[in-house]
């Protein structure tokens, strides 16, 4: 098929949505997340004011559904026990060794859930300008594929979930001056929200073929607004936890525990949705 025959709508270097008419005169339309979560390529017979979705094979959406089943379930549980150890923290005993290890326990998560993200990316069926079907690959654990949105924002927060490891190890350190503690905690902290950040914008441009805009119909949509909330909220909580040289404390812990439970929710909530974001 010509390549003038496709029509691609891009989102900066990224393209989100690409459409080519089909030899019988018909016309198939790729989307990004949706091929990516659900699978789905959507045909348009010719003649015919609406479409249908032509599914991957069997295969393909095998993999898609335990994939985000794990993503989602990851995330889920990650949440609710950063949400936990900032409640510990903000009205327990005030134990900086219980939070940490609760943190610790939920950052475990958070990398279970970012890799299976990279790996539902990797995995996903791809498209052939011109035919009315995705194409299922054999399975891979690792791609490198930068000009690829959904990829780059997956990679991104897999890294932002690795980041926030290191942020987590490092708070059991004891001793710490208050240099130490802003370079080896607070720092790893502040670049893991902007990874996270970072990666949300990403997603909110593929679910939204461009700037991003409010299209709350759209389960997809729902799902990548709450979780760059809870992004936001995470980088509030870090601004919050920096510890200041004059006073050897931080500039508001109750904002920094309270940025963390609620952008943690955010998280849980979003993992929710995921679930039911599947083929």
């Amino acid at each position: 098929m010509r390549q003038a025959e496709q029509r691609a709508e891009r989102a900066g270097p990224f393209t989100t949505r690409a459409t080519w008419r089909l030899p019988d005169g018909g016309e198939a339309v790729w989307e990004s997340r949706l091929a990516r979560r659900r699978g789905a390529l959507a045909v348009r017979a010719p003649g015919a004011e609406t479409g249908r979705h032509a599914r991957a094979d069997e295969v393909a959406l095998r993999r898609l559904r335990r994939l985000n089943a794990v993503a989602a379930t990851a995330f889920v549980i990650g949440g609710a026990l950063f949400a936990a150890g900032a409640a510990v923290a903000r009205f327990g005993s005030g134990d900086a060794t219980r939070s940490a290890s609760i943190y610790f326990a939920g950052g475990l998560f958070f990398n279970s859930g970012g890799y299976a993200s990279l790996l539902q990316v990797i995995n996903a069926p791809r498209h052939v300008v011109g035919g009315r079907s995705l194409v299922t690959h054999p399975w891979r654990w690792w791609s490198y594929e930068p000009t690829r949105v959904d990829w780059l924002s997956a990679f991104l927060l897999f890294s932002g979930t690795l980041v926030f490891g290191v942020n987590l190890l490092d708070s059991f350190l004891q001793g710490l001056n208050v240099h130490q503690v802003n370079r080896l905690i607070w720092v790893p902290d502040v670049v893991g929200c902007v990874l996270f950040l970072a990666s949300g914008h990403l997603a909110l441009v593929e679910v939204c073929h461009g700037a991003p805009r409010l299209l709350p119909r759209g389960l997809g949509w729902w799902i990548v607004a709450v979780n760059q909330l809870g992004s936001i909220l995470f980088m509030v909580s870090a601004l919050a936890a920096y510890t200041r040289p004059a006073t050897d404390s931080p500039v508001n812990i109750d904002i920094a525990n309270w940025g963390t439970l609620t952008g943690a929710l955010c998280f849980s909530v979003g993992g929710v949705l995921q679930l039911f974001e599947r083929p």
